[in-house]
């Protein structure tokens, strides 16, 4: 399942509703399997954030792209502190999910859209990793 996870980028974000109805958000996703934590990128002001503050459980669904294999990653959400100054410790962890900038004005517009646009990340921690791998072969030619 962590394969599965290491080789997409892109996933559905479950977090709980106060009235126990799931909410959905789809997200771009960072994970590292040394630490079993994904990553995402995300703004304060964003219904999923409100959400995980009150419940900090929560779930990311990855499919394959032929959808015969899945994976699941529930755990318990940790949140950055917000942005707020180009540079910050929330700005660093944000940069250290993109692919390194060759130019360094670059990384530092990038520190400074963070903390404009008031950015966070999302850090859950996975206690539960399940899913399926199925690889089926291609019919004969």
């Amino acid at each position: 399942m962590s394969r599965i996870l290491a080789t997409h980028q892109m996933g559905a974000l479950a977090s709980n509703r106060r009235d126990g109805h799931p909410h959905l958000s789809t997200v771009a996703y960072s994970w590292d399997p040394t630490e079993r934590t994904i990553r995402i990128s995300t703004t304060e002001d964003r219904l999923k954030v409100r959400l995980l503050r009150r419940d900090p459980r929560a779930a990311l669904y990855v499919t394959a792209p032929d959808y015969l294999s899945f994976a699941v990653a529930q755990g318990t959400v940790e949140l950055s502190a917000v942005s707020s100054v180009p540079g910050d410790p929330a700005g660093r962890e944000l940069l250290a999910l993109q692919p390194p900038f060759a130019d360094p004005t670059l990384e530092a517009e990038f520190l400074r859209n963070m903390a404009a646009d008031r950015r966070l990340v999302i850090r859950l921690r996975v206690g539960r990793l399940y899913g399926t791998a199925l690889d089926i072969p291609a019919p004969p030619a």
